[in-house]
């Protein structure tokens, strides 16, 4: 296959605000083998939207969209949270129609959308396994031939027949993500899932991706790890606000991504309704701030300032263990540490976390705070709208020789002694 593979005009996707199915051929599937094995269908999924870009009682997710996809080409999207990346993903991958414009794709697709797509939670991971190879068109003995490197890589043998609802997270995106990568497809569509994983898997999933475009294979990537989509992709497609902000060279656009995006930076965050705050049954964040820790700047937080960190947030169940992180990572989405406050407090109410980072610390530059729910030390689920941007700036200028930022993640002041000596070693 040669030529264009995906080819998108004037595309646009408006949704009605209110219950909105999303089921897929998948489910249909599951539910009808299901049924034939004596369990209930799986309940619906609802779409989720967010309050930017409405119109009355519609919700603009995407609009104007116009891009080609070329045969064997790694494409990255890009933008931040609920810039329309996901809803994207899903057209192309028929998981949803487009409200106006069309969307050609030529070849076999196979997605990794966010957790708990792609498999039938009451079907175990080797008949997944199966109903996906089905859905692509191989046959038993093409599905068979790839079963053993599929489980392997997964490292789920263990649970391979269990159903797939008793997974952790973790363990249902490796092995969705061994499934899309070994059963081969002509194009493969990756959201960001890979932060479910640990690093070493991370690693293991961005190497077979590679594999996967060096072989031919069309790869569109949606991710927030700035150094993973230009190593792996050639283009990038930036968007904002549901329309394409730029489209061209990685290596042209991920930095105009990061000017942008921390430019905009909030460094505080208010959820005043505690309905629509970030969060679930178990806890709901209602604000989060990175102030100056220090009266030296009133505005500003400065490479030598302490930065105070503060968490606010509801517990609303007493039956749960959990805690929550927070993951500080930089422009280039690198982490540069967590840090938890430990075990939340068993009795439901009100409650504030606090924490100084220390200064001399943090090398200038932008930064984002995100909040991860660890349920039970075990099922941990990402708070995606938890987040909040703040701003270092090198404000004392202990740059010498040059006025570029300095490379790296962090920039303490080391002491240094220079002294001279009565002769070189060598000399």
């Amino acid at each position: 296959m040669t030529g264009t593979v995906i080819a998108v005009e004037n595309l646009g996707k408006v949704y009605k605000l209110g219950n909105i199915s999303s089921r897929t051929l998948r489910d249909d599937v599951g539910r009808m083998l299901a049924r034939i094995g004596g369990n209930g269908g799986a309940a619906t999924n609802g779409t989720p939207v967010t309050r930017a870009r409405r119109e009355g009682n519609l919700f603009r997710a995407l609009q104007d969209i116009n891009f080609e996809v070329a045969h064997g080409e790694a494409l990255g999207i890009i933008g931040q949270n609920g810039a329309g990346k996901s809803t994207l993903l899903k057209i192309l991958s028929r998981v949803t129609a487009p409200t106006t414009g069309s969307v050609k794709v030529k070849g076999n697709v196979v997605s990794l959308l966010e957790v708990g797509t792609g498999f039938h939670p009451d079907l175990t991971g080797r008949e997944n396994i199966f109903l996906n190879g089905a859905i692509l068109g191989m046959s038993r003995r093409e599905i068979l031939a790839k079963f053993d490197e599929i489980v392997d890589f997964s490292g789920v043998e263990e649970f391979i027949d269990t159903p797939v609802k008793r997974y952790s997270s973790g363990m249902y995106v490796r092995l969705a993500f061994a499934v899309a990568a070994h059963l081969e497809p002509e194009i493969l569509i990756m959201d960001e899932v890979l932060a479910v994983g640990d690093a070493a898997f991370q690693r293991k999933c961005l190497g077979k991706m590679g594999e996967a475009a060096k072989q031919g294979r069309t790869v569109l990537f949606v991710s927030h790890n700035m150094v993973a989509v230009q190593s792996l992709c050639s283009r990038a497609l930036l968007l904002v606000d549901g329309r394409i902000a730029a489209n061209g060279p990685s290596s042209e656009v991920v930095p105009q991504y990061l000017a942008s995006g921390f430019a905009e930076a909030n460094a505080e965050r208010v959820w005043s309704d505690a309905s629509t705050a970030p969060g679930n049954d178990l806890v709901r964040i209602t604000a989060i701030s990175a102030t100056p820790g220090s009266d030296l700047h009133d505005d500003l937080i400065s490479m030598q300032s302490p930065v105070l960190v503060e968490m606010e947030y509801l517990r609303l169940q007493a039956d749960k263990v959990f805690h929550l992180e927070l993951h500080l990572v930089n422009q280039e989405e690198v982490v540069l540490f967590y840090a938890s406050p430990g075990l939340c407090p068993s009795a439901p109410g009100a409650y504030r976390s606090r924490c100084t980072i220390p200064g001399d610390l943090l090398n200038s530059g932008g930064y984002r705070l995100k909040v991860m729910l660890v349920e039970d030390e075990s099922r941990a689920v990402w708070l995606d709208e938890a987040t909040t941007s703040f701003s270092v700036e090198d404000l004392v200028e202990r740059k010498v020789g040059w006025m570029a930022r300095r490379p790296g993640v962090i920039y303490p002041p080391l002491q240094w002694e220079t002294m001279k000596t009565d002769s070189g070693r060598g000399a």
